[in-house]
């Protein structure tokens, strides 16, 4: 640990300060939207374009890398993120913030892919496990550090939208400083959508699903809050509270995934994900009920995303990991981006309580599913699975490549 930490200092620490940059503005953009008099459906639009500009940076980002650069693309993505977040009050109109956030999506994902890369480059086989704990461990501090920073100016006004700029900015100065080769990037060639769904259907609909889920606890959390009438500090601690259950029950859950039969684990964590929704929409009206639903969403839904990366691999030959990443991930994605307009829909419908009903819903489906697929397919026995490795929804196909590369060295290693 202390041997990835003294070669990736720089890079852990400045991920962390992009990641509290990007927590305050999903955050501060709920609120000042309710404030500014938006829409449900209009907010739902904003926060929805943040995944359409993921979706096209992960797939465009690779390219720019190779035509001019990690440095050049990691600098230019960093200033447009830093110009736009202080532009957001300037253009207090929705669908300035959709062009702005659509901009920020794209720019945050060439940014983790250039990130991660690195991060790869600088492991070794015996340090990639720590690094891309650590890694997932910097990110949700920064998040959950976010919400603390919420509650330190009104934001309704201008300073909110300051930090972030300031944060981005200063995130750049300890990478690019230290960073000295230059990883090179090559390119792996993925496999079709049709070629993934038929080695993994549960794999394929479950992604499809999380990424609804995901989007919801990231872009609409804030717009649910401020809808249910919280207040600010109310809101930055029921946001928190998804990503804190997710840094304390991702191991736990990595750890029974190694020893079980995955598709088990994956309905009955679904079940306890739509269990912890049910609670949050029938005790809404009790803040510290919502900060327990937050807390099961959100530490079983994130992990869940490991999960079925996981349990995908363990009917991919070693070859076809990484080339599965891109299409895995682009699958959430498209869940993402129409997750925000389902659930700014249903919030518009039957009020803030449908907020936590769509994240239900999308659970209990995964857990009908599941138990069709075990009907389906013989369990995979459990020496032959790979290694659970964790990843974030947030993260881009790098940083689920470099956990597939984990996976194949530590069942390498195993078969020794």
């Amino acid at each position: 640990m202390i041997k990835v930490l003294s070669s990736a200092w720089a890079l852990l620490l400045g991920m962390m300060l992009l990641q509290v940059g990007n927590g305050i503005q999903g955050t501060l953009l709920g609120i000042r939207g309710g404030i500014e008099g938006f829409s449900t459906f209009e907010m739902s639009v904003v926060m929805s374009a943040y995944f359409v500009g993921f979706l096209f940076g992960s797939r465009m980002a690779p390219e720019m890398i190779r035509r001019v650069g990690h440095v050049r693309v990691f600098a230019a993505l960093g200033s447009l993120i830093s110009a736009v977040l202080i532009l957001y009050p300037v253009l207090a109109n929705p669908w300035a913030w959709a062009a702005g956030r659509i901009l920020i999506g794209f720019c945050f994902s060439g940014v983790y892919v250039t990130a991660e890369s690195w991060l790869n480059n600088s492991a070794t086989n015996e340090t990639r496990g720590q690094a891309l704990s650590l890694y997932m461990i910097m990110q949700m501090i920064g998040i959950v550090s976010a919400q603390g920073v919420m509650v330190l100016a009104d934001p309704s006004g201008y300073v909110l939208f300051v930090i972030p700029s300031v944060l981005v900015s200063l995130a750049f100065a300890p990478i690019l400083l230290s960073i000295s080769p230059t990883p090179a990037f090559g390119s792996t060639k993925p496999l079709s959508l049709r070629e993934i769904m038929k080695i993994s259907p549960l794999g394929c609909v479950g992604m499809l699903l999380l990424g609804g889920v995901f989007s919801a606890q990231f872009g609409m959390a804030a717009v649910y809050g401020a809808e249910a009438g919280l207040s600010v500090g109310q809101i930055s601690a029921f946001v928190a509270a998804f990503y804190v259950g997710a840094l304390f029950i991702q191991y736990p859950l990595g750890w029974l995934s190694d020893r079980m039969d995955r598709r088990v684990l994956i309905t009955g964590t679904a079940v306890v994900t739509g269990s912890g929704a049910l609670i949050g929409m029938v005790f809404g009206d009790f803040f510290y009920m919502l900060l327990v639903a937050a807390f099961l969403v959100g530490g079983t839904s994130n992990p869940l995303y490991s999960l079925l990366i996981a349990y995908t691999n363990d009917f991919l030959e070693h070859d076809d990991m990484a080339a599965a990443a891109g299409g895995m991930v682009f699958i959430n994605g498209l869940g993402a981006v129409a997750g925000p307009l389902a659930v700014g829909w249903m919030m518009g419908v039957i009020g803030p309580s449908g907020y936590f009903l769509f994240i239900a819903a999308l659970m209990f489906a995964m857990v009908g599913y599941a138990a069709y697929r075990m009907t389906q397919r013989a369990a995979t026995p459990v020496s032959e699975t790979d290694s659970y490795a964790p990843v974030l929804p947030s993260s881009s196909p790098m940083a689920v490549e470099f956990a597939q590369e984990y996976a194949i060295e530590t069942a390498q290693e195993e078969h020794i």
